[in-house]
């Protein structure tokens, strides 16, 4: 292939979207199960917590929740892991009073991400030397986050607990969304800096970084999922 073209084509599939994608594998109900959208949804709710994983073991700055997860873990026996999936369960519980309902992908959300956060602890060395080291943890981590995200949205399985309250929050007071998204994590991320979670310039580039990941993702996903 052309130089070009090439470029033009990377170019082309690296365009953020403006919209969610509709794929094969997106459900009409939120409990709409078959195999093919399960094992996308699983992938990237996976993808998703070893990416966060990997802001963690950097040492230089976590992404909110996980800011909020590790300053629990600091003052509780819990692990990070079942700190995050707390966290999330205490999130859906303020769903009741907003009469939101969760789907299929809410509970998974819950569940996968809390585990694959752990299992990335697990898996990835913790470093604290190399700050090239480490900012390569928190750039393919901000990747891979966006990544997972986007394969679990576009499941249409339902919004994750964090997804949930914000949208309900914007449907009952008529808040600006971004605006109500903005105070969610500045409130986690607020709450975790007290309880002695890790702030620094890997949440600050995580939260520049990511809605373009989250995009960018999305049509990457669009162009290169199988069309039927």
């Amino acid at each position: 292939m052309p130089k070009s073209l090439s470029r033009e084509f990377l170019l082309h599939i690296l365009r953020p979207a403006k919209s969610i994608p509709r794929t094969p594998w997106t459900a009409d109900g939120k409990w709409s199960l078959n195999r093919l959208r399960l094992g996308v949804l699983f992938f990237g709710l996976t993808v998703f917590g070893l990416g966060d994983s990997l802001l963690i073991q950097s040492h230089i700055g976590n992404a909110p929740w996980s800011v909020l997860a590790q300053g629990i873990s600091q003052h509780t026996p819990l692990s990070i892991g079942l700190s995050t999936f707390l966290i999330s369960g205490v999130v859906l519980l303020l769903w009741i009073p907003l009469k939101e309902r969760p789907g299929f992908g809410t509970i998974a959300n819950l569940v996968i991400i809390a585990a694959a956060i752990q299992l990335g602890l697990f898996i990835f060395p913790p470093l604290s030397h190399s700050l090239f080291a480490q900012l390569i943890y928190v750039l393919v981590g901000i990747v891979l986050v966006g990544l997972g995200s986007s394969l679990y949205i576009t499941c249409g399985l339902g919004p994750g607990p964090r997804d949930g309250l914000m949208t309900a929050l914007h449907k009952r007071t008529g808040i600006r969304i971004g605006r109500v998204r903005l105070g969610i994590e500045l409130c986690a991320l607020g709450i975790g800096a007290l309880l002695g979670g890790r702030v620094g310039i890997g949440t600050a580039l995580f939260a520049l970084l990511i809605g373009n990941s989250v995009a960018i993702s999305l049509n990457l996903v669009h162009r290169l999922a199988p069309q039927g």
